[in-house]
């Protein structure tokens, strides 16, 4: 349990500093025949803060309850 506690916690601080997440994908633009042009967009995928705050503290009580139990 102590691990989980560290994993969710670490993933939480990893959500909480990086909020915002970029990915491209591939766009057809014209298609005549053989010749095609395509650009990548560009999208963001933005994550509250307070989410990954709230993760570090499940991950947080995980871990403190772990040191409980023993």
């Amino acid at each position: 349990m102590k691990k989980t506690g560290i994993v969710v916690f670490l993933l939480g601080l990893g959500l909480t500093v990086f909020s915002t997440i970029t990915f491209f994908t591939r766009e057809k633009v014209v298609n005549l025949g053989k010749v095609e042009i395509s650009r990548q967009k560009e999208h963001h995928l933005n994550i509250s803060p307070f989410i990954g705050v709230s993760i570090m503290a499940i991950g947080g009580i995980l871990y403190w309850h772990s040191n409980r139990a023993l």
